[in-house]
């Protein structure tokens, strides 16, 4: 039926705007997940998740239940979170350690950690004469297609065909080089606890935020004048600043003429790079200390490339938002057209100082946790706006900001000078979502 009332989805995508039906259809969804998630590589997770043999992670690609673990040829295995005999999840629990093998709780079927059948309860007696034994690969746990791991970041595609990992990235796979090079080791580890955040609005909302150059300078004002004021009258007493203020009074400070001075690039595939330096670099004895670790592991020229990297923040279409530089990483799973989850990761810097690793921490807790203020001033637009895109108010999402100014170079979009805040990552995207969805017509 869908297919009938929606004969030309590339219609509902023109070069400036997109038809509000994009983001409330639930017939457009289920095709998204079919067209999009569940055939692109997703981010399932990083290996030091589960470090050791059994440990397991549960996830979702799409609208598929997933779970990663760790095998004992020490390889991370994307599995089905589903038994084959009578469709009981194998993981009930977000993480834990499954032992040996995986034992499904109903009737008690096991597993090895790659997914092929251990031990089905009476195979002799009660199979005998059927098509159900242990030769039969359907009895096995299903695996991801496809499976690759770059830089310890694991993502998985459940299509068996398709561009490899690195083919998909692109560009974009500065987001993992710059986010461990900063170490001195080359590695990170992920910090267990994890933001994870309900978003009562379709998962593309968010997408478009997050490269949304305008926002931040009218959404978090008020957060960032409010940090302001309490920064000044600290000042005045001590002398100093806290750098904590810092981190929220920026949302007041940082105008929208300067974000205007950052840039874009726009890649295939809807991946884009929101350029402009961002590391804080105060010279005070811990900062030094890092320094000093981290030209003795690379070298002082190598270092200072590191410490310049010119990255604001990196978005992997369809999923995926990474801010390298404060080495966290936001991963989108859409539950239904105006439901998203979002979870929001750290990572540990492995051999860096502590009072680095903690002060990345408290930016993490201060502006990405459920509890800050600006967490909020954004799930309340994102919840706004998906009301005001169900309702019959118009038919049209505007992209028109600094449209016709983009410059081609390269096989990439750039943001023409001064022209930061341009809504190019918003049509670079759904260029992107248009070719996927019609691909199979």
């Amino acid at each position: 039926m869908l297919q009938e009332r929606i004969p030309n989805l590339a219609g509902f995508v023109e070069p400036d705007r997109v038809r509000r039906e994009v983001y409330t259809d639930p017939g457009i969804f289920d095709m998204e997940m079919e067209r999009i998630h569940e055939r692109v590589w997703v981010y399932c997770g990083h290996e030091t998740q589960v470090p050791k043999v059994g440990d397991y992670y549960t996830t979702q690609i799409g609208r598929q239940p997933m779970v990663m673990v760790r095998g004992k040829d020490g390889k991370v295995n994307v599995l089905y979170n589903r038994c084959p005999h009578r469709g009981s999840m194998i993981c009930g629990d977000r993480s834990g350690n499954t032992g040996e093998f995986f034992r499904c709780s109903y009737h008690s079927w096991t597993f090895h950690h790659d997914g092929k059948l251990k031990n089905i309860p009476m195979m002799e007696s009660g199979y005998e004469g059927t098509r159900w034994g242990r030769d039969n690969p359907d009895c096995n746990m299903k695996r991801a297609a496809r499976v690759e791991n770059y830089r310890g970041f694991v993502f998985a595609s459940l299509a068996a065909d398709g561009p490899g990992l690195l083919e998909f990235l692109g560009r974009s796979k500065v987001a993992f080089d710059d986010i461990c090079d900063r170490s001195p080791e080359g590695k990170v580890e992920v910090v267990p606890n994890c933001f994870r955040v309900i978003q009562r609005s379709n998962w593309k909302i968010f997408l478009e935020n997050q490269l949304d150059a305008l926002h931040p300078s009218v959404t978090h004002q008020s957060t960032g004048r409010a940090a302001r004021e309490v920064e000044l009258q600290i000042e005045k007493k001590t002398g100093k600043i806290p750098l904590s203020y810092h981190m929220l009074s920026a949302f007041a400070t940082v105008t929208i003429d300067k974000w205007d001075n950052f840039q874009t690039l726009n890649y295939p595939g809807g991946h884009c790079i929101l350029t402009g330096y961002m590391g804080l670099r105060p010279q005070d004895p811990d900062t030094l200390e890092y320094e000093r670790v981290l030209a003795k592991a690379y070298g002082e020229k190598r270092k200072e490339a590191i410490l310049t990297t010119n990255i604001h923040h990196v978005l992997i279409y369809p999923g995926l938002s990474v801010q390298s530089p404060l080495q966290q990483l936001r991963a989108v799973r859409p539950l239904g057209v105006d439901k998203t989850l979002t979870e929001i990761w750290h990572f540990r810097l492995k051999g860096a100082p502590e009072p680095i690793y903690r002060r990345a921490l408290a930016y993490y807790n201060l502006v990405n946790s459920p509890a800050t203020l600006i967490n909020a001033d954004d799930l309340e637009n994102f919840w706004k706006a998906q009301q005001g895109l169900s309702s019959e108010g118009g038919d049209w999402v505007s992209f028109h900001r600094h449209h016709g100014r983009d410059l081609e170079k390269d096989g990439r979009v750039e943001t023409a000078p001064d022209c930061g805040t341009s809504e190019a990552p918003m049509r670079n995207q759904m260029k992107a979502w248009t070719q996927y969805m019609t691909a199979a017509q």
